[in-house]
């Protein structure tokens, strides 16, 4: 095996991985990640283009996903005949008044619900799009996600499902009934299933150890500044067709998805394990810090062999094999799993939601974008410092309380304070989670169970839009009111799961085992 690099014995980190164990009569080189950290290891202007340029994934991915607050909302309504005017009030049931005696306050064409006439649609066919869109999610969340570590790396995922998500916005905007719209938006969610994790992964990967907790965040507020931005979008849209909402939002992420295909690099990580050296040496040299570019010879990157074991074809569902075959990590799936999907319904659900509280739509979705700012930032100032168990526990608990409490409160600045309250801290708590997950697995199956936890995150959501759809017709204590106790109890499976902070991550199940022999004794029983 070939001597290890003098430069690379000098390339500390504050908190140094595992090298492989060594074998017996072979002298063992650096490890990949050591070397990695040595190139890229001090945050240049490059690397930060391109993660901010990787991050902006989110953006794009949060605009369609809650892009249905507008498209699909019941449009206001007034009566307009007087001679049914002891009939015709705000409170009146529509259905049941004659069809001339009110009219809507735009055109038919602002949303679907008008311009289809599903006004008196039941919630399982007014419901049915959104709940479409994320059992798309769920089959691309499991279809697709082996393929950013195996055939198509990182970048190229990530570029293929922002382009296909976007070429079905389009396509979307041509739909002619609720059937055929509810079949591109399974499309679009199966599309965009990758988007998350594939953009998350890569940006880590860019960066060296130290940034890479403080990376995860940056997505977190891209995709609140894409959320923010898709309210301002639809009030200068007001009074236009729904399809026009469609074409603004999914033609620029058409032209971003060049972007990122043209700019930004794969995973140096991900072309060395799949063997493509040159590429790895080519893209190590584009994105190194100036400092470290001298250093980077050719004799340098021919010192690679001693890394050969790290070698290996692992996709989402052999690394599944893996994670059940180990009681502690099947537990730990299976139970950070539950807290996500608690999550997942008050964090996709609550939004989808908000045609159902008396408070005006534009204000209160900006008001719910605006609340993921706090949230965003006090995950990255403290993500350093939180406990995570205590943290996502609390968290849970007050969005709970504060979701129930929406039921029984009349007053709409309550009301609406108490939503925000309850989003706010699903927010940050869905942060924390995230990165949580990083922490809890070791890095031979750590993709795979990021993958199933976001699978969770989706399906909470599919559970959240059909709860929406119930609450629109019979009240909002089978919408807000579940989803406060769903999530209070979900949270607290974050119990049988061992504190993460702090802690150096681990590369395989054994070290794991080894690292975690006594935190993961106590299990839920």
């Amino acid at each position: 095996m070939a001597d290890p690099n003098p430069l690379l014995s000098q390339a500390g980190s504050e908190e140094p991985e595992a090298a492989p164990p060594s074998t017996e009569g072979k002298r063992q080189g650096p490890s990949l990640d050591d070397t990695i950290e040595h190139c890229i290891g001090d945050l240049g202007w490059t690397q930060i283009l391109q993660i901010t340029l990787v991050s902006f994934a989110w953006f794009f991915d949060a605009q369609l996903i809650f892009i249905s607050i507008f498209t699909d909302a019941e449009p206001n309504w007034s009566c307009i005949n007087s001679k049914f005017s002891s009939l015709c009030n705000k409170n009146s049931n529509l259905c049941q008044l004659p069809r001339d005696s009110w009219s809507w306050d735009f055109p038919p064409r602002t949303s679907i619900i008008s311009e289809w006439s599903l006004e008196c649609a039941g919630s399982a066919i007014t419901g049915l799009p959104e709940s479409a869109f994320f059992a798309g999610s769920l089959v691309g969340g499991f279809a697709l996600a082996s393929l950013a570590d195996t055939a198509l790396g990182r970048k190229n995922m990530l570029v293929l499902s922002i382009l296909f998500m976007s070429l079905t916005g389009v396509i979307t905007a041509l739909s002619t009934n609720v059937w055929m719209y509810a079949g591109l938006r399974f499309i679009a969610g199966f599309s965009r299933a990758p988007i998350g994790a594939s953009a998350l992964v890569l940006a880590t990967e860019l960066v060296g150890r130290k940034w890479r907790e403080y990376v995860g965040i940056l997505g977190f507020i891209c995709f609140t500044l894409g959320f923010l931005g898709l309210p301002l979008i639809a009030f200068l849209l007001e009074g236009s067709s729904w399809r026009l909402t469609y074409l603004w939002i999914a033609v620029p992420t058409m032209f971003y998805s060049i972007a990122v295909f043209l700019v930004v690099r794969e995973s140096p990580r991900w072309l060395f394990i799949k063997g493509r050296k040159d590429e790895f040496a080519e893209t190590l040299r584009s994105i190194a810090a100036p400092a470290n570019l001298s250093s980077l010879t050719q004799s340098f990157f021919g010192r690679c062999a001693p890394w050969e074991e790290k070698r290996q074809e692992t996709d989402i569902f052999s690394a599944l094999k893996i994670l059940v075959e180990k009681g502690w990590s099947c537990r730990r799936l299976l139970a950070v799993m539950v807290v996500g999907f608690g999550h997942g319904i008050i964090y996709y659900g609550m939004p989808l939601g908000l045609g159902n509280l008396s408070f005006n739509l534009y204000l209160s979705v900006t008001l719910n974008a605006l609340s993921e700012f706090p949230a965003s930032f006090v995950a990255f100032i403290l993500i350093g410092k939180l406990d995570r168990k205590g943290s996502i526990l609390g968290l849970s608990l007050l969005s709970g309380v504060c979701s129930v409490c929406c039921v029984f409160v009349r007053w709409k600045v309550l009301q609406i304070a108490l939503e925000l309250t309850s989003f706010s801290s699903a927010c940050t708590a869905f942060d924390i989670v995230s990165i949580y997950t990083l922490e809890l697995f070791p890095t031979c199956v750590r993709n795979s169970a990021v993958a199933m936890v976001r699978q969770a995150l989706v399906l909470g959501g599919a559970l959240g839009s059909v709860l929406v759809a119930v609450g629109r017709k019979r009240g909002l204590l089978l919408s807000y009111g579940v989803f406060g106790f769903i999530i209070s109890i979900c949270g607290l499976f974050v119990v049988c799961l061992p504190e993460t902070r702090g802690r150096v991550l681990c590369d395989t199940m054994e070290e794991e085992e080894r690292k975690n022999d006594e935190s993961d004794r106590i299990y839920c029983v």
